[in-house]
């Protein structure tokens, strides 16, 4: 019989002939305990909080080569591959609605279109993706309500001089927003600037 159509579990043979030890094929894949345990950490997780496909196959890997001593890399990514199609079967595990749902609470929080994309692409979202989501997003809400939390142009309580303009765009250019947008904002009256926030809170 040739060596291709041996079944049996391959013997190394010593460098004299003659035969040695057996050595055991390894398995085809995963075992039912194993993508078992996938399933298991993935629900777990997604119960947890909102994750992208990459977040949880990245933390299902990770977990994977400490629980199972000397597990193959191809072995791995199965594991990852079962955890993220059991979140979108729970329908958890979904790129667009994550970008979706993360981009409107940091446009919320004062971040900037070019502060969100970035913290997306973190996530692993895609930039197509990214791209899409960010359409509707508006950074001049989102500068107003940065000015409103640090108390900056038409919510500071004390009249600036130039030291404190200075620092005012300057923290505007740190988190993404452009000069023309800061000076914009900075130059808005309470009034206006508040009622910008008041149509956006009308069309959420």
């Amino acid at each position: 019989m040739s060596d291709s159509d041996d079944d049996t579990a391959r013997t190394d043979t010593a460098d004299d002939g003659t035969p040695g030890a057996e050595v055991p094929d390894a398995p085809a894949g995963p075992t039912p305990r194993m993508l078992a345990w996938a399933r298991n950490s993935a629900a777990w997780r997604i119960s947890r909080k909102m994750m992208t496909e990459r977040e949880l196959s990245d933390a299902v890997s990770r977990k994977a080569r400490q629980k199972f001593e000397d597990i193959p890399e191809e072995h791995v990514a199965l594991l990852a591959c079962a955890a993220v199609d059991f979140g979108r079967m729970a329908g958890a595990i979904d790129d667009a609605n994550y970008a979706e749902v993360k981009t409107r609470s940091l446009t919320g929080s004062g971040r900037s279109r070019r502060m969100i994309a970035r913290k997306l692409a973190e996530k692993g979202v895609g930039q197509e993706l990214i791209a899409e989501t960010l359409v509707d997003a508006d950074d001049t809400d989102a500068a107003i309500i940065f000015a409103r939390k640090r108390a900056f142009g038409p919510f500071r309580k004390v009249e600036p001089d130039q030291k404190r303009m200075t620092k005012e765009l300057s923290a505007f250019a740190r988190n993404g927003f452009s000069l023309a947008l800061a000076r914009h904002v900075l130059e808005m009256d309470r009034d206006e600037a508040e009622e910008q926030l008041l149509g956006r809170h009308r069309l959420l």
